[in-house]
C-alpha cells in the first residue's frame, strides 16, 4: 500500500508520468499513419480525439486552447477528450474524468480540476482525497462516490486505456483524426494548426472515396 502511494506521489510531484510529454515531433510531415486504422463511433463525421491527463503539465497548457479551438469546429467534425492511463495517478485521474462526465459536473470543474493539481498543488493521490475535493467543489460525496464506483465508469476507464493502445499513443498531449492519423507538433499552436491540416487532408481522403 505505501509503495502503491509512493508511486501516485511521485506522479504528482512530477506532473507527468514517464511516458508523458509533448506530441511527438515533427517528421518532416504533418501526420504519423496509425496502423491498423481504428474503428470511430460516428463513421458519418470525422473524429478528432484529443488524449491528455489532467496529471500532464502540458495538457493543462493546452486545455484552454484546445477548448476554444473546439468551439469553432464544422459540423462534419466531432471531438472528443480520452484520458490516458500511463501510470497509477493517471489512471486515478481518467477515473475523475468519468465520474465527473456521469454526475453532470465535468463542464463546470474541468478547468478547475487542472488548476488544482498545476496552480494549487493539492494531492489528489486516492478516492479518499479525490471525493473530499469534489464535495469541496459543491459535489454530493454519496452521488460521486456511486458514479466512481459504478459499472459505467470502470467500462469508460478501461475503454479510455484500449483507445490509447489501439491509436498508440506514447506522450500527452496527442490528436489523433478519424482513428487514422496521429498529428505531428512541435508546439500547442503547431499542434493545434496541423489538426487543421490533417483534418482538411482526412476530408479531401472521404470525398474522394464518395466520388468513386
Amino acid at each position: 500500500m505505501r509503495k502503491h502511494l509512493g508511486i501516485l506521489l511521485a506522479a504528482l510531484a512530477l506532473g507527468l508520468g514517464p511516458l508523458a510529454a509533448m506530441a511527438r515531433p515533427a517528421d518532416g510531415q504533418n501526420h504519423t499513419l496509425i496502423e491498423p486504422a481504428q474503428t470511430t463511433d460516428d463513421p458519418a463525421r470525422i473524429e478528432v480525439v484529443e488524449f491528455f491527463s489532467y496529471a500532464c503539465p502540458h495538457c493543462n497548457a493546452l486545455n484552454p486552447l484546445i477548448h476554444e479551438w473546439a468551439g469553432k469546429l464544422p459540423p462534419d467534425i466531432v471531438f472528443k477528450r480520452v484520458p490516458v492511463n500511463f501510470n497509477p495517478f493517471y489512471e486515478l485521474m481518467a477515473r475523475l474524468f468519468y465520474t465527473l462526465e456521469t454526475t453532470g459536473d465535468l463542464a463546470r470543474l474541468d478547468a478547475a480540476l487542472f488548476s488544482a493539481i498545476h496552480e494549487k498543488g493539492q494531492r489528489l493521490v486516492d478516492e479518499k482525497s479525490i471525493t473530499a475535493w469534489a464535495v469541496a467543489q459543491g459535489i454530493d460525496a454519496r452521488g460521486f462516490t456511486e458514479a466512481w464506483n459504478s459499472f459505467g465508469v470502470n467500462a469508460k476507464t478501461k475503454r479510455a486505456e484500449q483507445m490509447a493502445h489501439g491509436h498508440r499513443i506514447q506522450s500527452v498531449p496527442a490528436i489523433a483524426v478519424d482513428g487514422r492519423y496521429l498529428v505531428n507538433g512541435k508546439g500547442l499552436q503547431d499542434l493545434l494548426a496541423r489538426t487543421d491540416e490533417v483534418i482538411e487532408m482526412r476530408r479531401e481522403e472521404r470525398n474522394a472515396a464518395r466520388r468513386k
